[in-house]
């Protein structure tokens, strides 16, 4: 069995590269939204799912390793500070708006499904 710091390693070397990945694929700065969304709906399920299935030894790998090296708060934050810096205001503040209540809602849709999942 793996160590929980060599599970959080591997995990978060893949997340990174599933990050790098989607964000050649998608246009700035909707690489960034996207994995947000993402992983804060995979993160909600896997709360729930890893919980009622007894499987915690998998949460430094999954969400501590994968989710944290997948999703980018930081770059998000680069992300808005750029958009304000070349006068994008506006469109810095819907990034904003949409990042934050996206990510939640798709937490709660996580929460949700696996819950149902789990009753």
């Amino acid at each position: 069995m793996m160590t929980p710091v060599i599970s959080v390693a591997l995990g978060g070397a893949l997340g990174a590269v599933g990050r790098y990945l989607v964000g050649v694929a998608v246009a700035f700065p909707f690489g960034t939204l996207a994995v947000n969304v993402i992983g804060s709906f995979a993160i909600g399920l896997l709360w729930v799912l890893l919980a009622a299935r007894g499987l915690q030894h998998w949460v430094p790998f999954l969400m501590t390793g994968l989710l944290g090296g997948f999703t980018t708060f930081s770059a998000f934050s680069l992300d808005t500070l750029r958009l304000v810096e070349a006068g994008r205001v506006t469109a810095a503040g819907g990034y904003v708006l949409a990042s934050v209540m996206l990510s939640l809602l798709a937490c709660a849709l996580g929460l949700w499904l696996a819950k149902g999942m789990t009753t």
